[in-house]
């Protein structure tokens, strides 16, 4: 297989016996790139001699030598952090985001920096700056969004690994798309500092730094790297990376469910979530039916918080220049226009209902501390379709995406694994959650699902 396709640590391995340089490996990712991005679209800066001064300079560490991309959004000192908008053209960052310093001192080398909608309001990557990313399962499909560059670049060997962020399943739903794995921590536990726009209000709940990579194991060797305390973050929690013995995680009860009783999924989606429950059933764990009760209602105020909140965030700055806007962009501030406008007093009933929420879920993941999910109602769409009819029913955009929002308004840990195809051939994943602060619990229950499942490349890398 193409080195670039191994795993992460596998990569790793082969830099620590020696039998590859950090420089020929970056040569490796170079050749990849300048094949298959002019294809994808999926990193939208990168400069192979920038690379290649980088890797000849690699440093000790867990990750050294390394390729790595990060998401545009995301600070990376010298490159381009414009969210996507042409408002930001040209706007260069001039220090990293603290998760990017922290795997440079861990020796990784950032390869460069990919592709994300318009101020990451949407499921797919489209901007008027760079265009649109094509998914490397089939060019006629989008990648996801908002993270969509970095699990296109990733799922097609453009990268080791990286960072994504996810304010509404922007690291999960890119990553179900493409075939690739992907977490997004319990809010705090991976720093934030640097990331654009700033997770600030609503979002220190719902926005959180999340590791991509093609393996949960690769996913949880960034999540030991980043997860330590920044002291300038106050939504920042003094929680270190914890061990688990798997014995230990066998005893947690796991409820799973094919659907929320109001959004039906395609029948693959709801096989490849019974199949993980079998498989996880098989390896000794204790897997049951189970589906919360509060679902509809977190869904209900994330919509408060993400879709008219995130409208209100930006209505200053692209006040009079709409015209300047992608269609994206603009669809998304349609959405939030057709809602009835907050007000002081619903954003606080809001605000306070949200806690009572969160309460109520924590309540009832007491009996199942894991949920095993569908993470969307469908696979892969094709660019620009925004509705679908599933089982009989017609799906809407946001409706299909449910499946993550829930968890954004928990501010808790979700991890993403492939575990199936659908009939067209794209990738199916399937959703681990937990309760806040669990993450490692999470990743353990994600990494025993892909150990019967996991990464295939796709046919282009071939």
């Amino acid at each position: 297989m193409n080195v670039t396709l191994l795993p992460a640590v596998e990569q790793l391995r082969l830099l620590e016996q020696r039998s590859i340089s950090p420089a020929e490996l970056a040569e490796e990712y170079i050749r990849q790139i300048e094949r298959l991005n002019p294809q994808l679209n999926a990193l939208i800066e990168f400069d192979a001699e920038r690379v290649r001064s980088e890797a000849r300079a690699a440093k000790t560490g867990p990750l050294a030598g390394l390729p790595i991309t990060v998401k545009s959004s995301i600070e990376v000192n010298g490159y381009r952090c414009e969210i996507g908008s042409a408002l930001n053209r040209g706007h260069v960052a001039h220090e990293d985001a603290e998760a990017v310093v922290r795997l440079r001192r861990a020796g990784a080398t950032v390869l460069g920096t990919t592709n994300c909608p318009e101020f990451l309001m949407a499921y797919e990557t489209d901007n008027l700056l760079y265009g649109r990313t094509s998914n490397p399962w089939n060019l006629e499909h989008s990648a996801g969004g908002s993270s969509g560059g970095e699990a296109a670049a990733i799922a097609a060997g453009l990268s080791a690994c990286g960072l994504g962020s996810d304010s509404g399943g922007s690291v999960r739903e890119p990553a179900h798309f493409c075939g690739i794995a992907s977490l997004k921590p319990t809010t705090g536990r991976v720093p934030a500092r640097g990331h654009r726009p700033p997770s600030v209000g609503p979002f220190s709940i719902l926005g959180a730094v999340g590791p991509m990579a093609r393996t949960i194991s690769d996913v949880a060797l960034l999540f030991r790297t980043l997860c330590v305390q920044d002291p300038l973050d106050p939504e920042s929690a003094p929680i270190s990376n914890r061990e688990l013995r798997l014995d230990d995680v066998k005893g947690i009860p796991i409820g799973w469910f094919e659907d929320d009783g109001l959004t039906p999924v395609t029948p693959e989606t709801r096989q490849a979530v019974r199949d993980a429950a079998v498989a996880l059933e098989r390896q000794g764990f204790n897997v049951q039916p189970f589906r919360p009760t509060a679902l509809e209602e977190a869904r209900r105020l994330w919509s408060n918080f993400f879709v008219q909140c995130g409208e209100m965030f930006y209505r200053e700055a692209i006040e009079g220049r709409e015209h300047q806007l992608s269609p994206v962009f603009r669809g998304f501030l349609d959405i939030a226009r057709s809602e009835k406008p907050l007000t002081a007093d619903s954003l606080l009933r809001a605000w306070a209902e949200c806690d009572m929420v969160r309460h109520k879920l924590l309540a009832e993941m007491q009996a199942f501390p894991i949920l095993l999910c569908p993470v969307c109602a469908v696979p892969a769409f094709r660019h620009g379709e925004r509705e679908w009819t599933v089982e009989g029913q017609s799906v809407r955009y946001l409706d299909a995406m449910r499946y993550t929002q829930w968890f954004n308004l928990f501010a808790s840990p979700a991890a993403v694994i492939p575990v199936a195809r659908s009939a067209q051939g794209m990738p199916i994943g399937v959703q681990i959650a937990g309760r806040p602060f669990e993450d490692e619990a999470v990743l353990a229950v994600a990494a025993a699902v892909e150990r019967e499942f996991g990464f295939q490349p796709p046919p282009m890398c071939l």
